[in-house]
């Protein structure tokens, strides 16, 4: 008699097994651009599914496509270059029936995007589909072992393969679909959150996360499955965010499990989810991007809200009391981030300089973690990324923990990877954003960074009280401030259809401006596809001088502090080449409202706050420009909204 083995004896033996094909090794090289949904339950799938992908959609749009499991017990996989729309499209007259299905859109990494090499994938009997989102660093080791052993590929991608090696073992090995997919996940090198079907077990959706995000919403008898909450908000408040190393298994009826790929049980904390529906929806703005530069006013207040008392007169951070002793003994402090929050990093270096005496270094995450830096006990590092999931600045992280640093993380997202790798931080709370080019995460950072300057330098006594009144004040006011400047978006639209034939734009600030100045150029760069360089306004003689003719826009911001003259004496400068002047500039400015060609009277704050205030119109004239190219500003070409991919 044929005794039957256990699930560990077989992951055992296999284990064994594979032992050729493993290479243990790990890259933190991986992207989690793309967008997952899932359902299985009672409902139509999907129409959910596909309202996910929009909700999603921001994460990646090369491609899209879905997987259903119809009432006939077809695994139909649909799936098209282009966006969700067309993807919609595309399903038409297609067979869209069953309660069980997943769907993907794609931000691609592996393979170019086009219809077959967007996901779902098929395995070669098509009688599984996967969906995922990172890279499978050892894909072509992996395919070059199953081609030998015959199994053919219809696509490029990485994931082809994994989808092809999880039904060779279950095939090989006559094991179900979970443990053949614990024993994949054991061989794959590299970062995943991947979801499957198996037509022969049309009940069951099993998903797996490794670097990269997955939540599990649970209904009354029914799962859903999203990279993030907003596609699952709208049917339930209960979540359960997948852990590193986590499988699910999902199956109408019975309780979520989930365990590890040796199948040890873990721990399924379910949470209740705090995230308003308005939040990730347009509400009548005609695109994401412009909502989220109006809601920075109460965004900015929700930030403050429990950090600043009523009276403006003092800021408590939880962190800066919790871990005191860590903070105010720093001998150093490194800011580590990318892209736009590594502008706000630049904006925070000043202000803990100058507020806490501490030497501040602002480093690219992908380079930090890269070149072997000098970092120990005594340094402490603060990641800034806004959705918390930033590979290089997650990697940064990881560097620095092993090698002593006390780890700070500003985050937006609750519960994302940074926050939970890093020894505390602070939460920005400025709600979802949708809009690939980040506008309120950035003031977010920025408050957060001049609140934890504040506090920090309260505590070692680096700042006078005066000071520390005025400022904590200032901050206070800044949400009034930035309603009066959005009061000029009309004035700034009509402004900006003067600049769309533009191919080249020059922004210049000295100061706490320098950083506002890269991220007004990143912006335009981001969604208009004009060329636009940021730079030290003193630096232009230093060679950006050259390229100042008729045709070359220059954005400068020239508000009234202790560097007026000498950005007044660059102004002059570029006026002399004939170059075209935007200013920002002081309300009642009257010297370089006479020498710009355009002027954007900005409201009086003090210098250090300045960058809440000057960015605003920066972010406006990119969208307007963008608009009247008609571009698609919520989903710029060859972006998705985290960039973790190298």
């Amino acid at each position: 008699m044929k005794c039957k083995l256990s699930i560990q004896e077989k992951l055992k033996d296999l284990r064994r097994w594979f032992v050729c094909v493993s290479v243990f090794q790990f890259f933190l090289i991986y992207n989690y651009m793309c967008g997952i949904v899932g359902y299985i339950g009672n409902r139509e799938a999907f129409p959910i599914l596909v309202k996910g992908l929009k909700r999603l959609e921001y994460r990646g749009y090369d491609s899209a496509g879905v997987a259903l499991i119809s009432k006939d017990n077809n695994l139909n996989v649909y799936k098209t270059k282009g966006k969700v729309a067309d993807l919609e499209a595309y399903c038409a007259d297609k067979d869209i029936t069953g309660s069980v299905g997943i769907a993907h859109t794609r931000w691609a990494t592996h393979g170019e995007p086009s219809s077959v090499n967007a996901h779902p994938h098929y395995s070669e009997s098509k009688n599984l589909a996967i969906i995922h989102n990172g890279i499978i660093e050892n894909y072509a080791d992996l395919k070059k072992k199953l081609q030998e052993n015959g199994v053919v590929f219809r696509s490029d991608t990485d994931t082809e393969v994994l989808v092809q090696l999880v039904e060779y073992i279950q095939n090989k090995k006559e094991v179900d679909l979970l443990t053949a997919v614990q024993v994949a996940l054991h061989q794959v090198i590299g970062a995943y959150a991947v979801a499957l079907l198996d037509k022969n077990n049309p009940r069951q959706i099993i998903a797996a996360r490794k670097q990269s995000p997955l939540v599990v919403g649970i209904g009354e008898n029914e799962f859903f499955l999203g990279s993030d909450a907003s596609p699952i908000v709208e049917y339930t408040d209960k979540v359960v965010y997948l852990e590193d190393g986590n499988i699910a298994v999902m199956a109408p009826g019975e309780e979520l499990k989930v365990v590890d790929v040796f199948n040890e049980k873990q721990n399924a904390e379910v949470k209740k989810v705090n995230l308003n529906l308005g939040q990730i929806e347009k509400g009548g703005y005609p695109h994401f991007m412009l909502k989220e530069i109006f809601e920075q006013p109460e965004c900015l207040k929700t930030c403050m809200l429990g950090r600043i008392n009523s009276e403006g007169s003092h800021v408590t951070l939880s962190a800066v009391l919790d871990y005191r002793k860590q903070l105010i003994s720093a001998k150093r402090i490194i800011i580590v981030a990318c892209g736009t929050s590594w502008h706000a990093g630049l904006i925070g270096k000043q202000m803990i300089e100058n507020l806490c005496r501490i030497p501040v270094e602002v480093e690219y995450a992908s380079e930090f973690r890269y070149r072997n830096p000098v970092v120990g006990t005594g340094d402490v590092v603060i990641a800034i990324s806004q959705s918390g999931e930033t590979a290089d600045t997650l990697a940064a992280v990881k560097l620095a923990k092993e090698k002593g640093a006390f780890i700070y993380g500003i985050c937006n997202a609750v519960g994302s990877s940074i926050p939970r790798a890093t020894d505390t931080g602070s939460y920005i709370h400025v709600g979802p954003e949708i809009g690939v080019a980040s506008t309120k995460a950035f003031t977010g950072q920025v408050t957060v960074l001049t609140m934890l300057a504040l506090a920090l330098g309260n505590v070692m006594g680096t700042v006078s009280h005066d000071d520390y009144i005025s400022i904590v004040k200032g901050l206070q006011a800044i949400p009034d401030k930035i309603r009066e400047v959005l009061k000029l978006n009309e004035r700034i639209a009509d402004l900006s259809r003067t600049f769309t034939y533009a191919r080249n734009f020059l922004y210049l600030g000295r100061g706490f401006s320098y950083p506002v100045a890269l991220e007004g150029a990143l912006k335009l760069k981001e969604i208009s596809y004009i060329h636009a360089e940021g730079y030290p306004a003193a630096e232009m003689k230093h060679g950006p001088i050259a390229l100042i003719d008729s045709d070359m826009p220059v954005v400068v911001i020239a508000t009234h502090n202790d560097l007026y003259e000498k950005v007044l004496s660059n102004i002059q400068e570029i006026k002399a080449r004939k170059g075209r002047v935007i200013a920002l500039v002081s309300k009642g400015d009257d010297t370089i409202s006479k020498l710009a060609d355009e002027v954007i009277e900005l409201p009086d704050t003090l210098e250090c706050l300045e960058p809440l205030i000057a960015t605003i119109p920066l972010q406006l004239m990119a969208y307007h420009v963008a608009v009247c190219k008609g571009k698609d500003v919520d989903q710029p070409r060859n972006l998705a909204k985290s960039v973790t991919v190298e």
